[in-house]
């Protein structure tokens, strides 16, 4: 008798912390209460407890919280803070209402925000990928960095923290807008493609983080080519089809904005060639903060997990010096190669160039004739030691791309961010560039267009367009200023340009000054010894606007093929346009917002938000509902 109430008493001891140790998860999808638009980066937190979660691109969470507790928090930066009790369904959607006033009193934490006196601590709850779990542990950076820029990791996921700031050492080359040239005195406009996005994800993240957005850090080309557009794919021997579109200029109605996309073939992960990569990796002491070396070690294990059997990878590492930490690799060995990240830690000073020049030695040894030779540099850009000038790094990577070895940059960090570097050398050195502020960007970077991002189909595209004078008085080309070349490389075979890979789309938008408009953009003298139509019937019958030019070579190739296609003049309505259309639109006034363009003087961050509302489209990934996100808070910041 006395042992069954023993064990009885017992029991009751132990119910609440049986209780307590119940767990439950709950989902649901976080929305714009005015407009019922999914919510990316929604903070959502357990009440009395320090598990958190954030909303994705299509604005749904998942959060494991205890059994016990009864309330969950969802914040975003503009947004009411709203708390809704968890009764018996496991599934909890809501809509957030709109708060302007809510910005003077926060600071944001990646996508979602915190009371600006108070200490971030978050205890991560088990999270799933790829079939298998593993648990993260529990982050206090505002406490663990004082004086620094802090990072948090969140369901697998890493978010910047704002701390007291330190003096800002980023660096950005300088952009001169492009204006509008005259189609009789110019009528050639050349230029090379751009298929980076590093731009985009940087602006993102001085937006989400509260901070003003340095002008040059704004390439327009580079943010509207950060979304994919709903291209035909090629059916032809060619590996891009082309697509061409004009109607009016939303910011201008008395001027027309010009479409022109490209979409490269897209080849299926099981069919693309075998891969000799190199991750070169900078391991320095500016390396060392949690949005740094640990958030490039998560996501460069991403990119491990997709690698095949087929695939070989040898890491070399730079500091003070330049190392080989792991000899070519077959991607069959995931432990082994997740093994020698794990075991990199940041320290000492930075020798870029030795490690450039070893990265692209070892690549040469390991070539694979007919396969993917590649660099991969991940590194916030400051070399100082060795070759680290501008100079010296792009005369270093023009010496090696000859060997037919391409090069990928991603860029990582904030307050010595060295964008002007990095873009040189991915610019030079036959590459592409993106920058990661967090894993949903290494997702979308090395998971979600692992073939764009790591297989080129063409290399040196250039476009060359010839504008109709009869039909068209001047041209602006929007973006593309640090890509702009001369006439006459479109046909020198020599000349170097951008790549294009694997399932890759690019876009370029013309803003264009119809013949006979009077416009306080463009106002030249007529000419005396020239007539304004000439003797050129085509022009002045026909009723082309413009022909738009290609040239590209294969990845292995030294001799450029020609394709062109002609633009007709047509007079279609802004609403009637595509949604693609409107959207590439609504990305470059917003560029051209930041840059505060001249050329957007009546148009504000509000239009831009109605544009690209009504443009969404389908949008299966949520970029461009984060963008309209990014869109409203800059709206409510300028107070425009």
């Amino acid at each position: 008798m006395k042992t069954r109430i023993y064990l009885l008493g017992l029991m009751l001891l132990l119910l609440p912390v049986m209780a307590f140790s119940q767990s439950r998860t709950i989902t649901g999808k976080v929305t714009d209460a005015t407009n019922s638009l999914p919510i990316p980066g929604v903070s959502v937190a357990c009440k009395g407890t320090t598990t958190g979660s954030i909303s994705d691109g299509s604005g749904t969470y998942s959060i494991t919280v205890p059994d016990n507790k009864t309330i969950l928090v969802f914040s975003f930066i503009g947004y009411k803070t709203q708390e809704v009790p968890m009764g018996v369904s496991n599934v909890i959607n809501v809509a957030l209402e709109v708060d302007a006033t809510a910005l003077d009193e926060v600071v944001v934490v990646g996508y979602g925000v915190q009371p600006s006196k108070h200490e971030l601590s978050y205890s991560v709850s088990e999270t799933k990928r790829g079939g298998r779990s593993r648990k993260d542990k529990q982050q206090s950076p505002a406490s663990a960095l004082q004086g620094r820029v802090a990072g948090v990791q969140i369901n697998d996921v890493y978010y910047n923290t704002v701390a007291p700031v330190e003096p800002n050492t980023e660096e950005y080359g300088t952009i001169n807008e492009n204006i509008f040239r005259g189609a009789l005195q110019e009528p050639l406009s050349t230029f090379s493609i751009d298929v980076d996005a590093a731009s985009y994800s940087n602006v993102r993240r001085f937006i989400q983080n509260g901070q003003q957005v340095p002008k040059d850090a704004v390439r327009i080309e580079e943010m509207i080519n950060y979304f994919d557009y709903d291209y035909t794919q090629p059916t032809g021997e060619d590996p891009f089809s082309i697509y061409t579109e004009v109607s009016a200029a939303p910011w201008n109605g008395q001027h027309k904005l010009v479409h022109i996309g490209l979409q490269g073939k897209k080849i299926a992960v099981d069919n693309l060639p075998a891969s000799n990569l190199v991750f070169l990796i900078d391991v320095s002491g500016s390396m060392s903060d949690p949005n740094k070396l640990p958030l490039l070690k998560s996501s460069f294990k991403l990119l491990v997990e997709q690698l095949r059997k087929q695939d070989r990878v040898a890491i070399v590492v730079y500091a003070g010096a330049a190392g080989l930490v792991l000899p070519s690799t077959s991607g069959a060995e995931k432990q082994k190669i997740i093994n020698a990240l794990d075991n990199l830690e940041a320290g000492g000073s930075t020798a870029g160039g030795a490690g450039i020049q070893l990265a692209y030695a070892t690549a040469k040894e390991n070539f694979q004739n007919g396969g993917n030779n590649r660099v991969i540099l991940a590194t916030d850009g400051d070399f100082n030691v060795g070759a680290s000038s501008d100079q010296d790094m792009e005369h270093l990577i023009e010496q090696k791309r000859g060997d037919g070895i391409f090069l990928t940059v991603l860029g990582y960090g904030m307050g010595n961010y060295k964008d002007k570097k990095m873009e040189i050398l991915a610019d030079k050195g036959n590459g592409n560039y993106a920058y990661i502020d967090n894993m949903l960007e290494a997702q979308k970077t090395l998971v979600n267009e692992f073939g764009g991002t790591l297989f080129t189909i063409a290399k040196d595209v250039k476009l060359q367009i010839e504008f109709n004078p009869a039909k068209v008085q001047a041209y602006r080309l929007i973006g593309y200023e640090n890509r702009m070349l001369q006439a006459e490389d479109f046909n020198n075979d020599k000349k170097d340009a951008g790549e294009l890979g694997s399932g890759h789309t690019v876009t370029a938008l013309y803003e264009i000054i119809p013949a006979g408009v009077k416009s306080e953009f463009y106002d030249i003298d007529k000419l005396k010894y020239q007539k304004p139509t000439g003797s050129t019937t085509v022009a002045s019958n026909s009723n082309e606007l413009m022909t738009v030019k290609f040239r590209y070579k294969n990845p292995d190739g030294n001799t450029s093929k020609l394709l062109q296609q002609v633009l007709m003049d047509t007079n279609v309505a802004l609403e009637k346009t595509s949604d693609d259309f409107r959207w590439s639109a609504a990305v470059a006034g917003f560029g051209m917002l930041l840059r505060e363009s001249q050329y957007v003087k009546e148009f504000g961050f509000k239009d831009v938000l109605g544009l690209a509302q009504g443009a969404r489209g389908k949008d299966v990934e949520g970029y461009r509902g984060e963008f309209i996100g990014l869109i409203r808070n800059q709206n409510l910041m300028t107070r425009r």
